[in-house]
């Protein structure tokens, strides 16, 4: 009777040992071992993210020339003076822009400077003295009688960060300073809206996440127009030639790409990386067969047709798949003999100068007609020899619009130079790096907010170091682009702006974040169920059990007290 009460024992210290050591190291074990890693996100910082108002701030500064001021106004000066004003984007969103603006006199080296034969010389050799910080602009307010500039021209933007504004006679006499900086305000504004950053570029650079005004129509067609921002782009030149047994083309692509595109590619470079190269295509046809016109003697294409000549030839044009950068395609397409000249008409009927069209966020296209064939009996094969230079001069211009660089026209009394070898002006430069900026911290704003909702809504998602090491770093770079922005530290801002939406667009895509999507809890506990049942089972019958035992034992003493 003993030798059972002991083994009875002993069976239920086992029973009570073995579910012990599962419920106290078994359960936490396999727990620990079968939860979803999840490295530690800044949840905070994102969701201040969410609620980012930008600043924008820009440094501008006003010379007054001699002659245009007083000596009593003279004295006062250097001055400075901030300047706000708020544009609401929309109902929910608001941009700050402030402008920092010194005002002082010129220098004796700035008014021999002033006192050259022309505008562009002013402007080269204001330029020679001191360059301006990038984001930065110069307005030098001239007398009336100056020779600078024509009688009907009251501004001259130059090719740097410099303007000369034209003073007005009745600015000094009995004027008080601050009655002489309220009447020099309006055309310092007007200077401002033309070479700094200004509502309409900053409504289309975030095209995608605000509605427009109804009469912002050009805004809106910048913004369908131009590639939207990526840290490079990949741009090819091809040359069709339809028909080889007609003529045999010869192109110096190579050099005119040196000398017409790599120059404003350089310029350039602080937006964004690009990469060049080219084919040649034979046998590639246009695909819309062209009109011939009888009054102009010649083959026709006209605007409603134009949209169906890009999808038979781009499905030769081959696909960059070494990339995930934007491909921006310049097609060159010298016609046959058969169908030559061809010509480009618009929606009026009316003859585009250049003979190209391009296609909003694609490329362009330029047809270019060979005078050979318009001969009485030419020559086959007919060798051509390509004019790059008005080749060039059409494709650079297309590359400027599908850029965001605007070209719009000039406000009445504005004198802009005419673009440099370089093809970019200073301050159209600068007025591309805000709205890209302003453009990489609202898409990567974005990007990390929806990855931040989305690993929150969906909790068995794995998130490595990695990831989480991305995450931070594309929030400690919006913050500093932020603030860049804020100060007016344009390059710096647009250089933090580009980080954060590489270091976002690396999280969001990463591929570990579809590992365990498809893998909920329930098919978790369907797997080790039946692997941990029939363990479990016993235990439990063997603690029920003795429990029951127990609760027996409880009741015969309760039994015999009674």
């Amino acid at each position: 009777m003993a030798t059972t009460e002991v083994e009875r024992r002993r069976g239920q210290l086992a029973a009570l040992s073995i579910a012990v050591v599962v419920v106290v190291v078994g359960v936490p074990l396999w727990w620990r071992t079968t939860e979803t890693y999840r490295a530690w996100l800044p949840v905070s910082q994102i969701l201040e993210l969410a609620k980012l108002q930008l600043h924008l701030s820009a440094d501008v500064e006003v010379v007054f020339a001699r002659g245009t001021v007083t000596p009593e106004q003279q004295k006062k000066f250097p001055l400075t003076q901030t300047q706000d004003e708020e544009h609401p984007v929309d109902e929910e969103t608001a941009l700050r822009y402030r402008y920092e603006t010194r005002y002082r006199t010129a220098t004796v080296m700035e008014e021999d400077a002033l006192n050259k034969p022309t505008a562009a010389e002013a402007d080269l050799s204001l330029h020679t003295l001191s360059e301006s910080p990038c984001g930065s602009l110069v307005v030098y307010v001239i007398p009336e009688s100056s020779s600078l500039l024509p009688e009907d021209v009251n501004v001259y933007v130059g090719q740097r960060r410099t303007a000369l504004l034209r003073g007005d006679a009745q600015m000094r006499a009995g004027k008080t300073l601050e009655q002489l900086l309220a009447q020099v305000q309006p055309g310092i504004k007007r200077v401002l809206q033309v070479m700094s950053f200004n509502h309409a570029d900053i409504t289309a650079a975030l095209s995608d996440r605000v509605r427009f005004n109804p009469g912002s129509k050009e805004s809106i067609a910048d913004s369908m127009r131009a590639f939207k921002s990526s840290p490079g782009y990949e741009i090819t030149f091809s040359l069709l030639n339809p028909d080889p047994k007609s003529h045999r083309l010869h192109w110096d692509i190579e050099g005119a790409v040196q000398t017409f595109i790599q120059p404003l590619l350089k310029k350039l470079s602080p937006v964004s990386n690009f990469s060049i190269d080219s084919q040649t295509l034979y046998y590639a046809m246009l695909g819309v067969n062209p009109r011939f016109d009888t009054g102009l003697s010649a083959f026709t294409l006209n605007a409603d047709s134009l949209a169906h000549v890009i999808n038979p030839v781009e499905a030769r044009l081959g696909s960059n798949a070494a990339s995930s950068n934007p491909v921006l395609n310049f097609l060159l397409y010298v016609p046959d003999a058969h169908h030559s000249p061809l010509l480009i008409q618009d929606h009026k009927k009316q003859e585009t100068p250049s003979n190209a069209f391009h296609s909003p966020r694609w490329g362009g296209i330029m047809v270019y007609n060979v005078d050979s064939f318009y001969g009485p009996e030419p020559e086959f094969p007919v060798d051509i020899d390509i004019n790059m230079a008005k080749v060039m001069g059409v494709f650079l211009a297309q590359l400027r619009l599908l850029l965001g660089v605007q070209s719009s026209a000039p406000p009445p009394g504005f004198l802009i130079a005419p673009c440099s070898r370089t093809g970019l002006a200073d301050w159209e430069l600068d007025r591309l790096m805000w709205s890209r900026s302003v453009e990489n911290v609202a898409t990567a704003t974005t990007t990390i907010t929806s990855l931040a909702q989305l690993l929150d809504q969906i909790g068995n998602i794995v998130i490595n170091d990695n990831i989480a090491q991305q995450v931070s770093s594309a929030v400690t770079s919006l913050q500093l682009a932020v603030a860049e922005l804020e100060a007016g530290n344009l390059g710096f801002a647009l250089q933090y702006s580009k980080e954060a939406i590489l270091a976002s667009e690396k999280a969001f895509f990463d591929p570990s974040l579809l590992h365990l999507l498809y893998f909920p809890d329930d098919q978790k506990f369907a797997i080790y169920i039946p692997l941990f049942l029939p363990m479990c089972v016993p235990i439990l019958l063997s603690l029920l059990k003795i429990l029951s035992e127990l609760r027996q034992k409880y009741k015969e003493k309760q039994a015999k007290k009674d």
